[in-house]
């Protein structure tokens, strides 16, 4: 079983427009309405490709009590933990050349009995060798520590823990020695404290979290493809997209590809690889935070690099 964490989800408004200017009327497209948060959308992505996934996530308000009704229309397995706050809405405005720009709300702070029962909520939910993705932002007020107690009580009840985060948050969830974390090229580079502008400096930043307990750093950088480092060293990926309509929830996708294979054969890495990477390519072709299924998926459009150049510029932000 694969349960996500969503610790700040969204109600996430899509509105297409053919160009974005500031200060004018703009016509849209009908908007698209769907949950939102990273590890929800790590959870649609599965359930979408027939693979077994819980959210545990808290809802508050009229948009708690709309994403609710929406991931239960798409029979998404969640557990819901009411809260007093009022789940936050995200905009986001999506070009036809593929320019997304996103306008998030910071949500609302969780209470120490909201958190409480959020934790019981995912420790319910969890088996011994299951895996647990903690994903996406931190609601207002919640801390580095909060954060580090809810991963640390998971590592220690046998639970393969696997961290989507950024920041601060990010920093102090290592600590907990995760199995695996999935950073970005900027979320690596904050761990850093450095600039990553090569396939190189990817690698050696990934190997210096791996210095700190983590096994797998599974780093996600969007046209530029993807860099798994693990036990069994360095493994260098890329996929191509015909036509980007939304890289929204693409990483949440891509994790969610790695996961529905790793989870039940970590033998074969590569494979597992090759899946994130088609899943992600796949979800950033559909508009929104649109999740992929089986008929989006081609493995035509990725490849792994046996002999990847080490020093090309990264050009992906």
């Amino acid at each position: 079983m694969i349960v996500t964490v969503t610790l700040n989800p969204s109600l996430d408004r899509t509105l297409e427009v053919e160009s974005f200017e500031r200060g004018a009327v703009l016509r849209t497209s009908e908007p698209t309405l769907e949950a939102g948060g990273k590890g929800v959308n790590v959870t649609r992505a599965l359930a979408a490709n027939g693979v077994p996934s819980v959210a545990v996530l808290p809802v508050g308000g009229g948009e708690g009590a709309e994403l609710a009704q929406l991931l239960d229309a798409a029979s998404v397995a969640a557990r819901f933990v009411p809260v007093g706050g009022r789940t936050r809405s995200n905009i986001t405005v999506s070009e036809a050349d593929g320019t997304v720009t996103k306008l998030n709300e910071p949500g609302s702070p969780l209470s120490a009995d909201e958190l409480t029962a959020l934790t019981d909520a995912v420790g319910s939910a969890v088996s011994a060798g299951d895996w647990v993705v903690i994903s996406g932002s931190v609601p207002p007020d919640f801390t580095p520590e909060n954060l580090l107690t809810l991963a640390a009580s998971l590592t220690r009840a046998d639970i393969n823990l696997a961290i989507d985060t950024s920041g601060d948050a990010l920093v102090a969830s290592l600590a907990a020695r995760p199995r695996l974390i999935k950073p970005n090229r900027a979320e690596l580079a904050e761990v850093a404290g450095r600039p990553l502008d090569s396939i190189s400096e990817v690698i050696d930043a990934a190997k210096g979290v791996r210095d700190l307990g983590v096994e797998i750093v599974l780093v996600s950088l969007g046209s530029d493809g993807a860099v798994l480092v693990g036990p069994g060293g360095v493994i260098v990926g890329e996929s191509h997209v015909e036509r980007p309509r939304s890289t929204v929830g693409a990483g949440d996708s891509f994790l969610a590809g790695f996961l529905s294979k790793f989870s039940v054969d970590e033998t074969d890495v590569d494979a597992a690889l090759l899946e994130a990477l088609a899943w992600g390519a796949a979800a950033a072709s559909l508009p929104g935070t649109a999740v992929p299924g089986p008929g989006d998926i081609d493995f035509a459009n990725v490849q792994l690099v046996w002999q990847p150049d080490l020093d090309r510029p990264l050009v992906a932000s």
